[in-house]
This record gives C-alpha cells, sequence and structure tokens, in this order.
C-alpha cells in the first residue's frame, strides 16, 4: 500500500477459486464456516509453528511494550520513511530502504544508515517513481534491492557488490521486470532468496509481489529472476485463501517475512474494504499451516489502521537479539501524532 495520498492499483483473477471463495463467503454469513479454505494443521493435533507464531504475534501486536519505538519516523533531510525495510550488514551497520512523497509529486526510494535504529542519516535517493523497496545482503557480501517503478507499474532489481557501491547507488546489475500477471500494475516486492551458483550472473533470485488483478484489486504473487536476465511470474493462490478467510475485499499487497524459532512467517497487509485506507491490518502468515492470524496492535494512542509491514531479525546496539518491525500508519486510521511510518524493536 503506498500513502493514503495514493490510490493503488490491482487486479483479481480468482479463476478456479472462484466457486470456493463464493461458497466460503455465503457459509461465514450463516456462521457455518469455520475452516479456512486452505487447511494444513496436522490431524493429530496442534501443528508444530503454532507456539513460535503465538509469540511472534504478540511481538507484533506489542508496540506499548517494545524496547525501542520511533513514531513518524524521519531521516536527517526530514523525509517521511513511509514502507521502510530495515536490515542489518555483516559489519553491524544498520540500512533503511523507504519511499517519501516529493515536492515533484512522485515517489523516491531512498536509503539511509543508523547507529541505533531510530535515528537516521540519508545516504542515497533513487530517483522518482521508484517505491515500495526493499533490500537483503547476499552470501558474496553484495546487496540485492527490489523495488516498484513507475510509470507502467513493474518490479525493479538491482544488485550492488559492495557496501560503498550501494551507498553511492551505483548498480553494477539492474533488470526491470515485464509485467505478465496484470496489464496494469505489478509491485510491493520483497525478496524471498538469493542463491549464488557462484555468483550474481549464475543466480537465481526469487521475489514476491502484488500484481493488480484484473485492474481491480491487489493480489499475491511470486516470481523468479534467474541469472538476473530471465523472468517468470505464477500467482500465489493459496496466500490469497488465507486472507480471503478473514473477509478481506480489499487489496492484499505488502509482505515480509522472518524465521522465528525454526519456522518460517510473513507479515502481510489486507484491506478489508476496497479503497478504504481505515481498513487496512496486519496479518501473520505461517507457511506450515497455510493459514493466517489476525493481529491487534496496539499503539500509544490507539490507532487502527497499519499497512506495509517489514520485519527482520537482528542485533541490538547492545549485542541482544531483536526482533523489528516496521509499519505505515495510514492517516485515516492514525491517532495524533502516530501517522506514518512506525519503527519498533523488542529483545529476544
Amino acid at each position: 500500500m503506498k500513502a493514503a495520498i495514493f490510490t493503488r492499483k490491482n487486479s483479481f483473477d480468482i479463476g478456479g477459486n472462484f466457486f470456493t471463495v463464493v461458497a466460503a463467503a455465503l457459509l461465514l454469513a450463516l456462521g457455518l464456516f469455520v475452516t479456512p479454505p486452505a487447511v494444513a494443521t496436522p490431524p493429530d493435533g496442534p501443528a508444530p509453528s503454532d507456539g513460535a507464531r503465538g509469540e511472534l504475534r504478540r511481538i507484533i501486536e506489542g508496540v506499548t511494550s517494545a524496547t525501542g519505538v520511533r513514531y513518524q519516523a524521519k531521516d536527517s533531510a526530514d523525509r517521511s520513511m513511509d514502507a521502510a525495510k530495515i536490515i542489518q550488514d555483516s559489519s553491524g551497520i544498520y540500512l533503511a530502504v523507504y519511499h517519501t512523497m516529493l515536492a515533484d509529486g512522485r515517489f523516491h526510494a531512498a536509503l539511509a544508515t543508523s547507529t541505533d535504529l531510530l535515528n537516521w542519516t540519508l545516504a542515497h535517493d533513487f530517483g522518482e517513481g521508484s517505491s515500495q523497496p526493499t533490500i537483503t545482503q547476499i552470501s558474496d557480501g553484495g546487496f540485492v534491492m527490489a523495488w516498484e517503478q513507475d510509470p507502467s507499474n513493474h518490479i525493479a532489481v538491482r544488485y550492488y557488490p559492495t557496501l560503498g557501491q550501494l551507498l553511492a547507488g551505483s548498480a553494477a546489475r539492474s533488470f526491470d521486470a515485464p509485467r505478465t500477471l496484470s496489464r496494469c500494475a505489478e509491485g510491493t516486492p520483497n525478496i524471498y532468496a538469493v542463491r549464488l551458483s557462484p555468483d550474481i550472473d549464475h543466480s537465481t533470485i526469487i521475489i514476491g509481489g502484488h500484481y493488480f488483478a484484473n485492474c481491480d484489486v491487489d493480489r499475491q504473487m511470486k516470481a523468479q529472476l534467474t541469472n538476473f536476465s530471465n523472468w517468470s511470474a505464477t500467482v500465489e493462490r493459496t496466500f490469497d485463501d488465507a486472507m480471503l478467510y478473514w473477509g478481506v475485499k480489499g487489496n492484499i499487497g505488502d509482505r515480509d517475512t522472518v524465521d522465528y524459532k525454526g519456522f518460517p512467517y510473513a507479515m502481510v497487509e489486507g484491506q478489508y474494504a476496497k479503497n478504504d485506507f481505515r481498513t487496512w491490518r496486519i496479518f501473520l502468515y505461517d507457511y506450515t499451516t497455510l493459514n493466517a492470524d489476525t493481529t491487534a496492535i496496539t499503539t500509544a494512542g490507539g490507532s487502527v489502521a497499519f499497512a506495509n509491514p517489514s520485519i527482520t531479525s537482528l542485533r541490538l546496539p547492545d549485542g541482544r537479539n531483536a526482533i523489528l518491525v516496521a509499519l505505515f500508519l495510514p492517516s485515516e486510521g492514525a491517532a495524533p501524532g502516530e501517522a506514518g511510518e512506525l519503527i519498533y524493536f523488542r529483545a529476544v
């Protein structure tokens, strides 16, 4: 989801799932539907991921009990750090990529550095039309970034061999993906994995994203970029089904993943009512059970709408392990003084 001043584009091609979704909606209305459409819970008891998922959900929900919190996060140039993704590189430096709507009326993705996770120094602007950025450090020490690029909203992927080249915005490899699932828009990327065999020119990059289904609502996709030159994308219907179960009727958009206590999870945004920014909520998707939990995030002022989630496992400056979460709070559902980017973390 982009800032509230921007109306998202997206499409929903439910295809073969049409009758499943309609039947589920009717049963839910009658109070008879108690099981999500995509159920993978073992028949002989709770899933092994249940306990860890519950702990992680409480961390995500507990803004008021976090180790560190920053509402309305901005960088050293007073830019809002919307849709931030924060990582820690191998040297211990904290890096954030994010976007800001500038005076030219365009989104600009940017990079900032920090030593404490709360105060950020602007390092580079990636140019007009770039938004929803994400970043990961890979096994050769370099960095892969992806973002949504307009016009013709699509996913752009960049490779920076060193931290210096990243800070300067000097990409060694660039790829702009063709749109194959929607004629209108594909974007909000996250990076699932990067495998080198043995280098970036012989690599496999797995990227998540949204596609604007039928140019109507965002739905989930997964893509593979091979050897930084060949792109293929597929729809993620199981992911969508886990959200549709909860009555999400608007966009299913941005997501980010984390491993917690040996299990993979994703935070994902879902919009209960199309075009209503107040109805954005965060869900916790469990890759073990293929189901999603709702969350009840509690802020100091009682904000109700949350979007553009990112989540990272890292070390705090004092050496403790922590889970860091970043969320965008649309103004329509934000408490006074809380609209904008929220960054918080808890030692674990």
